[in-house]
């Protein structure tokens, strides 16, 4: 046979041990269990900055919508509300803008018109209350915002001085 002349197959040769088999698989399973802790490394790292990322944004939005209606703010109270502004514009009417936190930890703008209907939006949630406060020192309105996702937090200070008079 051209197989034996080449001396591919020998009669001594019965195949592998069993201390190599052992060996095989030990090192197959040590290899798949590296393998294994990277993948769900990878994804516990990518869900960790999914929930930080999505802090930011919340916090970002709330400190963007607070910020513009305090430069609109003629008056602005953090005594009676957790944050009321109220400004005339040039037409005359008389806008009222209060922000509150809402129980779901989400930070809600009500908004009305003349005394009229307000108009509620939620301007950002995952929102921390005790984190989360509005100074006014007569010059100036200090709005510190913290938002929880998933164990991520991110803080931000914004300080905005309303428009004069």
């Amino acid at each position: 046979m051209k197989l034996d002349r080449l001396g591919l197959i020998r009669q001594q040769q019965r195949g592998l041990t069993l201390v190599e088999l052992t060996i095989a698989i030990a090192l197959a399973g040590i290899v798949t269990a590296g393998i294994t802790m990277m993948v769900s490394n990878v994804f516990a790292t990518s869900a960790r900055t999914s929930n930080h990322m999505t802090a930011v944004r919340q916090v970002q939005h709330a400190g963007k919508q607070v910020s513009q209606d305090v430069l609109m703010a003629q008056a602005v109270d953090t005594e009676s509300e957790f944050l009321k502004l109220t400004w005339i514009d040039w037409g005359g009417p008389e806008n009222v803008v209060v922000y509150s936190i809402t129980e779901d930890s989400k930070l809600q703008r009500s908004h009305a018109v003349n005394d009229g209907v307000p108009t509620v939006t939620y301007v950002a949630q995952y929102i921390d209350p005790g984190e989360t406060s509005c100074n006014w020192n007569a010059t100036k309105l200090v709005f510190r915002v913290t938002a929880n996702v998933g164990g991520q937090s991110e803080t931000r200070v914004y300080e905005v001085k309303p428009r004069p008079g």
